[in-house]
């Protein structure tokens, strides 16, 4: 398969934000398919914080996560042991090839895995494979992200975001693409609809602004653009500056969209 590179890597500043994520604020669109007693297995589940919600939910269930970081599953089972959930597991896992028989689980569920991989057809079809249910995905259209102020510094973000996931091998916009992506895996029953993110509130411009100026300087964001000619450190600063300006800015607010699919075979 096409050897792709993870954008944001696994800096502190990126897993504290993913290890915020939950159904109710990722994969809300999943909750009326979720069962009591159900398989699932969630790829590329980061430091797993949706993967134990997941289980939480599914009560006697079982809920199995898997990443190709051996570092984030290792902060996963820890999240894990000090919830106290203990129907979930986490694995070290290949997106392409997953470790189970045909029809193992009741749902595949992926939240911003797609973008990433540069074969995202091979992989819906191989979690047709493994699925005897449905698969779900969600993944974030990056060109539509609507911010205000949209300063120079947060408009350069945007289009670094974008040119950085494609010189990576991504697909900054997969969310728009995942219909598409699932016909061309075999799936012929296929819901699909738009889930929003929304920072607005002085708390979540905190949250948001203050972890991408960290990440700006500090995570694969910057080596990755230093890697591929896409900013210089000048640029960063300014991207850093222009979402710390933005996170104090009572006027400041963001929107970001994101498609998924509940998808049968």
């Amino acid at each position: 398969m096409s050897d792709v590179v993870y954008s944001h890597g696994h800096h502190e500043s990126v897993t504290r934000a993913h290890a915020a994520r939950t159904v109710e604020n990722s994969a809300a669109y999943l909750v009326p398919y979720l069962e009591r007693g159900q398989r699932i297995l969630d790829v590329g589940c980061g430091p797993g914080s949706i993967t134990i919600d997941l289980a939480r939910r599914v009560g006697d269930g079982e809920v199995v996560g898997i990443d190709a970081s051996a570092q984030v599953v290792e902060q996963a089972r820890a999240l894990a042991e000090a919830s106290g959930v203990t129907n979930v597991r986490f694995e070290v896992g290949d997106a392409y090839a997953v470790d189970a028989a045909d029809g193992s689980f009741d749902v595949v569920h992926a939240h911003q895995v797609l973008q990433h991989l540069g074969e995202p057809v091979a992989a819906l079809a191989e979690w047709r494979r493994a699925s005897r249910g449905i698969v779900a995905a969600r993944d974030v259209v990056y060109s539509a992200t609507a911010i205000h102020p949209f300063s120079e510094g947060l408009r350069e973000w945007r289009r670094i975001i974008v040119a950085l996931q494609d010189a990576n091998g991504g697909e900054a916009d997969a969310g728009s693409h995942l219909k598409a992506w699932a016909r061309a895996a075999g799936f012929t029953d296929i819901a699909t609809d738009v889930e929003t993110w929304c920072f607005e509130s002085d708390q979540a411009r905190t949250w948001w602004g203050h972890q991408w100026a960290e990440r700006a300087i500090a995570s694969s964001f910057a080596t990755g653009t230093d890697e591929h000619g896409l900013a210089t450190p000048a640029d960063r600063e300014a991207i850093a500056e222009a979402w710390t300006a933005w996170a104090a800015d009572p006027d400041g607010w963001m929107s970001m969209i994101h498609g998924w699919i509940v998808a049968r075979a």
